[in-house]
């Protein structure tokens, strides 16, 4: 009996999204690989036959760049841009293929992936545009004003340490971060620990584990993505399970994309599939406003309209967080309904920076009309 070929369908190594097939460009020249690009801004190219893999990488490089290769040349990797690759790649039936063999023909592609740190792509943009109106300015001032912080390189003769219960427990309760970071880095097993800390019934202890865990996430992030994806898709499946509450996974889900919305903000949307459960509404309304404040566009690319009617709910921390949404997102088209929560005294919890502070929803809706004002 034949041994059943496992397939999958191809996905990006920073954020572990599905990606679709890559495509010709419409200016493609004869040399060219077909090129796509994933929500989070990694842009990949497919090498069908594994033997140019260095021409692949160059042009993933040159399209993450706009084309712009004088400015591909000046970047450095890690510092500048990530890289990733996914093999054994059919481009006929756009699958990854584990045995490398599909109905008699051999499979070898490799689709490599490039993602620029999000200064560095808007750099790349606007590069493109003033070359355009004759006004660039020097690549490397650009660069410079485009830089953000990557972890540095672990020492690859440093003598590793082992991730436990205790030891990280330890580092959590003391809020070290550099300690925690530099430990995901030498075992792998850190943020699992991390996420059963979550499981605390004492509120504070889970809103501060959270918010620990998302500057820890922001940081691995830069060097090792692929980490922090697959956090999120536990996170996520974990809150998916019926049979389980899902103590303090939608705060760290918040915390993380919030702070890394350049890369994990594509995961924002997937939050509205527990804005319906009651248990969960106040945390998904909290983490959506996380993330508005750096990119409300985010929020502004869902269906937003379907929360309005939050701002009516009995609960007022679902009040309160939907006003706190709203204004950061400047939703004018709320401000009505807005201004009748201006004498809703009714206090709640809110978290600022792993903290639990008490609010009004009067106060986060006055907020929210002034923020919507100044928008106009």
């Amino acid at each position: 009996m034949a041994k059943e070929i496992i397939t999958t369908t191809p996905w990006c190594p920073f954020c572990g999204q599905k990606v679709g097939r890559a495509i010709d460009t419409p200016e493609r020249k004869m040399h060219e690989f077909p090129v796509g690009s994933c929500q989070c801004g990694a842009v990949y190219v497919s090498e069908a036959t594994g033997h140019n893999v260095g021409a692949a990488m160059v042009e993933a490089l040159v399209f993450a760049c706009d084309g712009n290769a004088d400015f591909a040349w000046e970047l450095m990797p890690e510092d500048d841009y990530l890289t990733g690759r996914i093999e054994n790649y059919d481009e006929v039936s756009h699958q990854v293929i584990a045995k490398k063999n599909l109905d008699g023909r051999g499979v070898r592609g490799i689709l490599y992936f490039v993602r620029l740190h999000t200064d560095i792509s808007e750099v790349a943009k606007k590069i493109v545009q003033t070359t355009k109106e004759g006004s660039a300015k020097t690549i490397s001032s650009k660069v410079e004003q485009g830089y953000i912080p990557i972890e540095p390189a672990p020492d690859e003769n440093r003598v590793r340490k082992k991730a436990s219960k205790k030891s990280v427990k330890d580092l959590v309760d003391k809020g070290d971060i550099d300690g925690l970071v530099s430990l995901c880095f030498d075992d792998k097993k850190t943020l699992r620990l991390m996420q059963r800390l979550l499981y605390d019934p004492v509120d504070e202890k889970r809103w501060y584990v959270a918010w620990v865990m998302g500057r820890v996430s922001a940081r691995v992030s830069t060097r090792e993505p692929g980490q922090i994806s697959e956090l999120l898709h536990r996170l996520f499946e974990a809150c998916s399970d019926s049979a389980a509450t899902p103590w303090g996974m939608v705060e760290t889900l918040g915390y993380t994309i919030a702070m890394r919305p350049d890369i994990f903000g594509a995961f924002a949307t997937h939050l509205l599939n527990y804005v319906g459960d009651p248990s969960t509404r106040p945390q998904v309304l909290w983490a959506l406003a996380e993330v508005a404040e750096n990119r409300p566009d985010l929020i502004r690319n869902m269906p937003f309209y379907t929360l309005f009617d939050f701002l009516q709910d009995p609960d007022p921390r679902v009040r309160g967080n939907t006003a706190r949404l709203l204004g950061r997102i400047q939703a004018k088209e709320a401000a009505i309904q807005l201004m009748e929560l201006s004498g809703d005294t009714e206090e709640f919890l809110v978290c600022t920076d792993g903290k639990l502070m008490t609010s009004t929803v009067a106060a986060e809706t006055a907020a929210a009309i002034q923020a919507i004002q100044r928008g106009k």
